[in-house]
Formats: structure tokens, sequence, C-alpha cells
């Protein structure tokens, strides 16, 4: 039996104290200060400052020691060669849980190597368990008990989406990128050097708990292949898992050598890897955040079969050219549909799997065509897409009006592009999305999302053949 530590003190501690705590912007402590203020964490703040006084209005300690009862997660961000000696006086203090956020250790050369099997042994001597060094920290927004323990600039929205990261700068990225684009994160782990807890320890904790339907992982090496394998099958049968690997090329392996020490693997090791651990592979970060799109809206995944609805020619000939190199089929029109959508599309219009309503379609043209196929197709697609190119001539409001509200009556999952200049897009994009429709900016990122959704469904059969 695999034997997991306990996640728990680091993702929804009852009490913090965060040693290195500063008022200073430009100071990590400081950073790491106002973000779990910014989370509204209801649990003990004790800032740490030698100085003592108050910070941002909350009363501080001057050492560890001088706490009476331990907290129960002690968060660091001093100076590399003043941690070990924090380390002793959380030793002496009775803290068990160390969240050990700055670098200076094995991938800092021979003095960080030394400075790291200490912290080994001092901590695990006295039972004590560490989460990084080498980390941005972690953010974890459950709605009961949010936190987050990290300085990065800035905190995802919120949702059942986890990000489990061997990289604090694209932990940052897929942040900021997610906000733009309103996908719904609310767990971000920076495992760092990872000397105790490891990504099978957060892929454990997070598989087993409802609040999370969906986890990200970017990640480099992996330090007990036998391990993880055993953890995201087990995982991968209640909710999808999606990796980008870096390293995937000679180059990039050299590079992960320097940024982490670790040892990657190659491109078809890494393919044939996550296709037995039941884990989706993408090989960019855009495709990762493209996931957590798609994955935010339906989480058990997509069928393959789409229906693909336009209100114009050329953007739906490379969006059909995307679905087929995602793999995705395109049945024809059902009979009955194809002449339902006789009497009610223009002559010039094409009924075919494209379909393409033309460039003046309103919201009539939109609410009958997509009625129609409600009527006729619930057999036969298991998704529609739609793209919504948004003309001079025509209105797009009363359009998103309809459709926000068929969607909400709709069996398929619905996935909806719009291009063009669109004056009122975050309204368009709300509406849409508030009644359950996957909005995107171009219908290839479209395409490209509906393709990694569709790949969960065959990948968790084969699981469940094989438990």
């Amino acid at each position: 039996m695999i034997e997991m530590r306990d996640c728990n003190p680091f993702l929804k501690p009852k009490s913090v104290a965060i040693v290195g705590a500063s008022d200073r912007k430009t100071s990590s402590g400081g950073a790491v200060l106002r973000n779990l203020l910014l989370t509204k964490y209801p649990g003990k703040i004790i800032p740490v400052n030698p100085s003592g006084g108050k910070i941002l209005g909350i009363t501080c300690s001057k050492s560890l020691l001088e706490i009476k009862k331990p907290v129960e997660l002690v968060v660091i961000v001093v100076r590399p060669d003043l941690i070990l000696q924090i380390v002793d006086e959380a030793i002496s203090s009775g803290h068990k849980n160390l969240m050990i956020l700055p670098g200076g250790f094995s991938e800092a050369g021979t003095e960080g190597q030394i400075r790291e099997k200490e912290l080994l042994r001092k901590t695990n001597s006295a039972g004590i368990t560490v989460f990084g060094p080498n980390s941005a920290g972690c953010i974890h927004l459950n709605n009961k008990l949010p936190f987050a323990a990290t300085f990065l600039r800035d905190l995802p929205l919120g949702g059942k989406i986890a990000l489990i990261s061997q990289s604090g700068a694209i932990s940052e990225e897929i942040i900021a990128t997610g906000n733009k684009n309103n996908l719904p994160i609310s767990t971000v782990i920076s495992v760092g050097n990872a000397v105790h807890l490891e990504i099978t320890d957060y892929l454990e904790y997070l598989g087993e708990h409802e609040e999370c339907n969906c986890i990200l992982l970017y990640v480099e090496s992996i330090n007990d292949i036998e391990k993880f394998s055993f953890i995201a099958r087990k995982v991968a049968r209640k909710k999808p898992l999606v990796a980008l690997i870096g390293g995937r090329t000679t180059e990039g392996s050299n590079a992960v050598i320097n940024h982490t020490g670790g040892s990657s693997m190659t491109d078809n090791q890494a393919s044939s890897f996550l296709k037995d651990c039941g884990v989706i592979r993408v090989k960019s970060l855009r495709h990762l955040l493209l996931a957590a799109k798609g994955f935010g809206f339906f989480p058990q995944g997509i069928g393959k079969r789409i229906l693909l609805i336009s209100n114009s020619g050329g953007p739906g000939v490379i969006t059909t050219d995307r679905l087929i190199d995602s793999k995705l089929e395109m049945p024809p029109l059902p009979e009955n549909y194809s002449v339902d959508l006789k009497k009610i599309l223009p002559l010039e219009a094409a009924i075919a799997n494209p379909i393409d309503m033309l460039a003046d379609a309103r919201e009539d043209r939109f609410e009958a065509t997509f009625n129609s196929a409600l009527k006729y197709c619930q057999n036969n697609y298991d998704a529609v897409l739609m793209i919504h190119v948004v003309p001079f001539m025509v209105d797009a409001d009363p359009i998103i009006k309809v459709m926000a509200r068929l969607a909400k009556k709709s069996s398929f999952s619905i996935f909806h592009s719009m291009m063009g200049t669109l004056e009122n897009k975050n309204k368009w994009f709300q509406n849409m999305e508030n009644s359950g429709v996957a909005m995107f900016d171009n219908s290839e990122d479209m395409a490209e999302s509906a393709g990694i959704l569709a790949q969960y469904p065959p990948l968790k059969r084969d699981l469940e053949k094989n438990i």
C-alpha cells in the first residue's frame, strides 16, 4: 500500500504563522501576508518578524518561540541562510508543518545541496512535514476556508479546477491568462523541490475531494513512476487529469536539468506513460488552458460526434479541418433535419455539416436552426459547436439573448465562438457562460478544446475495464 502524507495542513490550515512577514510591498513576506488577507482567510494569522509590533494591523511575534500554542502551518519567507535557524525554532516550539518558499537548496549547487540535506535530517528527526522548498506556494480557495500562501501577483477566480505545477512562473501565467478568460481555477500548487510532499500527494488529495473536478499538471520529472501511475489511474477514473510534460525534446530535457536537476521523459515515453495512466496529454500551455476552459463547463468530457453550425463559410472550413485534426467526427445531417433546414434557411445556405446560415443570419435564423437540431439530432451528435461572426449589419445582442435561453434547455454540450469586432464581448460571453455555454474568441480554439475533452470518456472506460 502506498502511504500518502497529509495535505490538509497546507491547503486548509486552521492557523498560520508567516516568518518573514513585512509591510513592505516589495518583500516576499509582505506579498504572502497580503494575499492571505485578500482571500478573507478566517483562521488565526500570526506574522513573525524580529522587530515585533504590528504588520498590516496584526500583532507580530518576534520568533516562533514566542508563540504559545503551535500553529497548524508555518510559512517561511526569509533568506536561505536563515532558514535552518527557523527550522530549529520550529522544532523547539513544537510546530509540525513548514511551507518553505525560498530557493537556495538542491537546485543551487553544492552549498544548496548541503543545506537541503541538513533540512531533511532535522525535519525527519522531528517528525516535521515540509512543503517546498523553492516554491511559489499554494492557493486553495475552498468556500469554507479560503487560503493562499504565495507571493504570486494575482489569485485565480475560483471554481473546481486545480493546477499542480513544477514551475512557479507557469503557475503565475495560468492564473493571469485564466483570469482573462474566466477560467474556474481555485487551487494552484507550486511543488518546488518536493522534499516531502510530491505531485502524487497533492494528486491523491485533490482526487478525493468533490470541490475539484479536473486537475491540470505541469510536470518536468517524476521521481516515482510506479507511485504516480497508481495514483493517477485511481483519480482519472473519477475526474479528468490533463498534463503538459516539459522537456520532451533533447534541448528541453537539458533545460529541465538546469531548472530543477530532474530527468525528463522523451516525447514517446511521455505519450505512452500518460495514456497508460489515463491522463490526457497536451503539448503546449495554450492547450492546457483550452482544456481548463472546456472541462470547466463539461467536467466529464464529451463524445466525438460534432454538429458545427456557422454563419460564415471560411471559419466553418478551417474549423472543420481543426475538428478532424483533433480526431473528432462530423456525421452527416439526419434526413429530417436537412428537410427542415431547407424550409428555415435561404436557398444560398449550406445544408450540410458544417451548416452555413450565411452572414446575415439574425436571431430568428439562429433560433430556428438550433431548435430543429434539438428536435431531430438528439441521437446523432454529442456536442454542438457554433461559429458566430459578428458583421456590421447584424445586431449580436438579440442573438445572444436567444441562444442563452435555448442553451438552458439543451441536452447537448454547447461551445460557441464569437469572431470579429465585439463591442460588448464581456457582456455577451458572461450571458452565454451563465447558461452553461463554453465561450471562445476564435473557432479553432473552440475545436481544439472539444478535441481535448473528447479524449476523456474513452480513457475513463479503459481504466474502468482494468480495475
